[in-house]
C-alpha cells in the first residue's frame, strides 16, 4: 500500500508541476511561511468578513452579503465557495498520501525514542519508587523493561543500565524479604509483599513456607488466648459454698422443681467466661483469621499461579499441599481446646448456652469447607458436635440415675419415721405394721401416695431432661437437621442411649436390692421391695409405653437403625417386679419364720407347764401377718379366693377332734403300734396334695398373703419335727395351732393349706411327744377365746 502511494506521489508530481507548486504555496500559506521558510511577520487582520483572518465572525459575513448582494450574486458566492472547500479537501488528502510514509517513519521512531527515554530513565526512576516505597509501581516498571534489556545486554550502554536496575532490583526484594519477615503488617500488605516477590522470581515453595509460619504465629497466639480461658478444675474448697443436699423427702415434696438432679447445683469448673463466649472468641478470632489466610494463600500461591508465566512450574499442587497440612495441624489444636472446654460444661441446668455454642462453631467451620474443598476439618468440627451432644446424653442420664438413687434414699428415710399413715395403720422404721390409732393429721403422707409422688417425681425428671436435651434438634439450629446427626442422635442418643438406658437402670437398680439382702432380710425395708415391686408393675402396664411414645413423637424418631422393642423393656420391668415381690414375701416369710423359731428352740417342750394361755409369739404372728395384709392392700388388688366354709375358724378344733384323729392319736399312744401310726400318716401324706412353699406369687394381695403363711407354717413344722415334746408340750402346740387356725384362714387363697400344714405340725408334735395326750377341744377353744 505504500508504493502504491509512493506511485500516486511520484505521477502527480511528474504530472503536473503547476499542482506541485500550488500545493506547496498552500502549506506554506497554512504554516505561515515564506520562500525561504521562515514565518512572515504579517499584521493580524482585524476584519469579522475576512474568511482567512482570525477574528472571522460567519453571522457578521453572512448579514453583510445578504445586504449587499443580490440574489445571483448570493447564489454565485455559495457555488464558489463550494468549488473552493472541494477542491481544498482534495488538495489535503492529496497532502496526506504524498507524505504517508514519512508521517509512519516520524510515528515508529517518536516511539522507539520514547522507549529509549524510558530505559535511560528506568535506574533514576527505580530508585525514586524505593525512595517512596511504592514497590508494585517499581516490580511492574522493571519488568516492562526486563526483556529489551536483557536482550541488548552486549551493548554497553544497555549492560550498564541493566546492572544498575539490578542492584537496585536486589534492594528492593531485601526490603520485602525483611517486609515478610518482621510481620507487622495487614493481611493485604502481606499478600502484595508475596505476590511482588513471586514477580521477582523468588522460590514459590520457600514464600509458601514462609507466608505460612508468618500465618501461623498470628493464629497460634489466637490458640494461646484460648488456651487461657481453660482452667483446670477447682479444689474442694472452692465449692464450699454449694448448697447442702436436701434432706427434705419425696413425700414432702411439694413441686418437681424439690426433685432436680443433684449435678445441678454443683458450678461448673469454668473460667470467667462461659462456653458461648468461648466458642464466640474461638471463631471470631481464630477461625476467622484462618478463613483469611486460605484465602489469600489460595489468591497468591494456587489461583494467581494457575495462570500467566507460573503455570508451569506446578506451584498450585505444591503450595496446595502445604496448605492442606498447615490447616490440619492448626485445625487439631483448636479442635482439642474446644473439646477441653466443652468437657468442663458438667452441670446439667441449663442447655441452651451449650447448644448456641455448638451452633455457632458448626456455622463457621461451613466457611472452611467452601473455602477448601476436600479438607477433614470440617467432618472433624461435626464430630465434635456429635460427640459434646452425646456426652451431654451421658451426663442426663447420669443425673436420671442419681436423681432414681437420691429418690429412693429419700424413700427409705421416709419410711424410717417413727409414724408413716397407711389408711389406719403406721408403718415401723423395719416395715412391719402394727396396730394402733391413726395419726394421719401428723403424718406426711401414706404408703399410696408415697408412691405416687415417686413415680410423679421420676416421670416429669424424665419429661424435664427430654425437654434439655430437644434444644438439641430445634430448627433453628444448622446441624439438627443434617442426616449425619438428626437420625442417630434421636434414635440412638436420647431413645437408646437416655431414655431406654434409664428404665434398664430402674429395673436393675431394683433387682439388686434382691440380691444384697442376707437370709434375714437385710438391711434393706421389706415395704421398701413392695413400693419397687408396684413402681415396676407400673412401668410394665402403662409408665414404659407412655415415656417411649412421648420420646418417639417429641424427636420424631426414625426406627431405622435396630432400637429396643417396648414389649422387651416392658418384660423386663415384669421380671423385676415378679422378682421384688417373691423376695418381699420371702423376707416376710423369713422374718416370721425366725420368731417361731426361737420360740420352738428356746423352749422345753419336755418339762413345760401345763398351758393356761395362747403363748405371746402366736399373738406376734397373728398381728405382724394382719399388718402385712393392710400393707399389701394399699398397693395390689384383692385376689381370688376360693369359698370358705361356715366354720373356718374352728375348724381345727373338729379335726383335731374327729373321730379319724382320735383313731391316729390312740393308736399312736399305744407303745405296741408305732409301725401302724407312721405307716397311716405316710399314706395321708401320699394322698395329700403337694405344697410348693417357695413359688412365684400373683401379683394381688391374697397369693403375696399366701407366700408368706406358707413360710412361715412350713418354718414351723420344721422346728417341730426337730424337738422331743412332753405331755403338756403337746398340749400347748395344739392350743398355739388352734389360735392360729382362728385367724390365719382369712389371708389366704384356700383355707385347706393352713389346715393341712397346721394339722402336720400337731401330727408331728405327737409323733414325737413321749407322752402323747391330747387337750379336749372345748378347754383348747376357751383358752384361744380368752387369749
Amino acid at each position: 500500500m505504500d508504493a502504491e502511494a509512493d506511485g500516486l506521489v511520484e505521477v502527480s508530481e511528474d504530472g503536473d508541476p503547476s499542482r506541485r507548486r500550488r500545493v506547496h504555496g498552500m502549506l506554506k500559506l497554512y504554516y505561515g511561511l515564506n520562500e525561504e521558510g521562515k514565518a512572515e511577520e504579517e499584521q493580524e487582520s482585524l476584519d469579522p468578513c475576512d474568511i482567512n483572518g482570525p477574528h472571522f465572525d460567519p453571522e457578521h459575513y453572512l448579514n453583510k452579503l445578504r445586504r449587499e448582494c443580490s440574489l445571483a450574486e448570493l447564489m454565485d458566492q455559495e457555488t464558489c465557495m463550494v468549488k473552493q472547500i472541494r477542491s481544498l479537501d482534495s488538495d489535503m488528502q492529496t497532502l496526506v498520501y504524498e507524505n504517508y510514509n514519512k508521517f509512519i517513519s516520524a510515528t515508529g521512531v517518536h516511539t522507539l525514542l520514547r522507549k529509549l527515554q524510558f530505559l535511560f530513565e528506568l535506574p533514576a526512576r527505580l530508585n525514586k519508587c524505593l525512595e517512596l516505597q511504592a514497590y508494585a509501581q517499581a516490580v511492574n516498571s522493571h519488568r516492562r523493561a526486563r526483556c529489551v534489556l536483557r536482550q541488548y545486554s552486549h551493548l554497553p550502554s544497555f549492560k550498564g543500565i541493566q546492572d544498575d536496575c539490578h542492584a537496585i532490583m536486589d534492594k528492593l526484594a531485601q526490603e520485602l524479604r525483611q517486609k515478610f519477615r518482621d510481620g507487622g503488617s495487614s493481611a493485604k500488605d502481606l499478600a502484595q509483599c508475596v505476590e511482588l516477590l513471586l514477580q521477582l522470581d523468588e522460590p514459590a515453595e520457600e514464600l509458601c513456607d514462609k507466608f505460612l509460619s508468618h500465618a501461623r504465629s498470628r493464629l497460634e497466639s489466637d490458640l494461646q488466648g484460648l488456651e487461657a480461658e481453660i482452667r483446670p478444675y477447682p479444689s474442694a474448697p472452692a465449692v464450699k459454698d454449694v448448697p447442702a443436699r436436701r434432706s427434705t423427702s419425696i413425700a414432702g415434696a411439694g413441686s418437681p422443681a424439690d426433685l432436680s438432679p443433684k449435678t445441678s447445683a454443683l458450678p461448673s469448673p469454668t473460667s470467667n467466661t462461659d462456653i458461648l463466649e468461648f466458642i464466640d472468641r474461638g471463631c471470631n478470632e481464630f477461625v476467622s483469621s484462618l478463613c483469611l489466610v486460605i484465602a489469600s494463600y489460595q489468591e497468591l500461591f494456587i489461583n494467581h499461579a494457575q495462570a500467566g508465566e507460573l503455570a508451569s512450574k506446578n506451584i498450585p499442587q505444591m503450595a496446595n499441599g502445604k496448605l492442606h497440612a498447615f490447616v490440619d495441624d492448626l485445625a487439631a489444636r483448636y479442635f482439642s481446646l474446644v473439646e477441653r472446654r466443652i468437657q468442663e460444661e458438667k452441670g446439667v441446668g441449663d442447655n441452651s448456652l451449650l447448644v448456641r455454642a455448638l451452633d455457632r462453631f458448626h456455622r463457621r467451620l461451613q466457611a472452611v469447607a467452601k473455602l477448601l474443598p476436600g479438607s477433614p476439618v470440617p467432618n472433624k468440627g461435626i464430630e465434635i458436635v456429635i460427640r459434646a451432644a452425646t456426652e451431654r446424653v451421658k451426663q442426663y442420664l447420669a443425673a436420671l440415675q442419681s436423681f432414681y438413687m437420691d429418690s429412693l434414699t429419700d424413700v427409705r428415710q421416709a419410711l424410717a419415721t417413727p409414724r408413716l399413715s397407711v389408711a389406719g395403720a403406721s408403718v415401723a422404721g423395719g416395715g412391719a405394721l402394727h396396730g394402733g390409732p391413726a395419726s394421719g393429721r401428723d403424718a406426711p403422707t401414706s404408703l399410696p401416695e408415697l408412691l405416687s409422688s415417686l413415680s410423679a417425681s421420676i416421670l416429669n425428671q424424665i419429661k424435664s431432661v427430654l425437654a434439655s436435651v430437644h434444644l438439641f434438634t430445634a430448627k433453628d439450629i444448622t446441624f439438627s437437621n443434617k442426616p449425619y446427626f438428626k437420625g442417630e442422635f434421636c434414635s440412638q442418643g436420647v431413645r437408646e442411649s437416655l431414655v431406654v438406658n434409664f428404665i434398664k437402670f430402674v429395673c436393675q437398680s431394683s433387682r439388686q436390692f434382691c440380691e444384697s439382702a442376707g437370709d434375714k432380710g437385710g438391711s434393706t425395708p421389706p415395704v421398701l421391695l413392695l413400693l419397687l415391686s408396684r413402681l415396676c408393675l407400673d412401668y410394665e402396664t402403662s409408665t414404659i409405653s407412655y415415656i417411649l411414645t412421648l420420646t418417639d413423637e417429641q424427636f420424631l424418631v426414625q426406627h431405622h437403625s435396630p432400637v429396643t422393642p417396648v414389649t422387651t423393656l416392658c418384660e423386663e420391668a415384669r421380671e423385676a417386679a415378679q422378682k421384688l415381690l417373691n423376695h418381699y414375701v420371702k423376707v416376710q416369710g423369713l422374718i416370721i419364720s425366725q420368731m417361731l423359731r426361737k420360740s420352738v428352740e428356746t423352749r422345753d417342750w419336755v418339762n413345760t407347764i401345763e398351758p393356761r394361755n395362747v403363748r405371746a409369739v402366736m399373738k406376734r404372728v397373728v398381728e405382724d401377718t394382719t399388718s402385712i395384709d393392710v400393707q399389701v392392700g394399699l398397693l395390689y388388688e384383692e385376689g381370688v379366693r376360693k369359698a370358705h366354709s361356715s366354720d373356718s375358724s374352728k375348724r381345727t378344733f373338729s379335726v383335731y377332734s374327729s373321730s379319724r384323729q382320735q383313731a391316729r392319736y390312740a393308736a399312736s399312744y399305744t407303745p405296741s403300734a408305732p409301725m401302724d401310726t407312721n405307716l397311716l400318716s405316710n399314706i395321708h401324706k401320699l394322698f395329700s396334695e403337694r405344697i410348693d412353699i417357695f413359688s412365684s406369687v400373683e401379683f394381688n394381695k391374697v397369693s403375696v398373703m399366701t407366700g408368706i403363711i406358707k413360710i412361715s407354717l412350713k418354718t414351723f413344722l420344721e422346728c417341730v419335727r426337730l424337738r422331743t415334746f412332753g405331755r403338756y408340750g403337746l398340749q400347748q402346740i395344739q392350743v398355739d395351732c388352734h389360735y392360729l387356725q382362728m385367724y390365719l384362714w382369712r389371708f389366704v387363697s384356700d383355707e385347706n393349706l393352713v389346715h393341712f400344714l397346721l394339722d402336720e405340725i400337731v401330727c408331728s408334735s405327737a409323733h414325737r411327744c413321749l407322752d402323747p395326750a391330747p387337750m379336749e377341744q372345748s378347754v383348747i377353744e376357751v383358752i384361744c377365746e380368752r387369749g
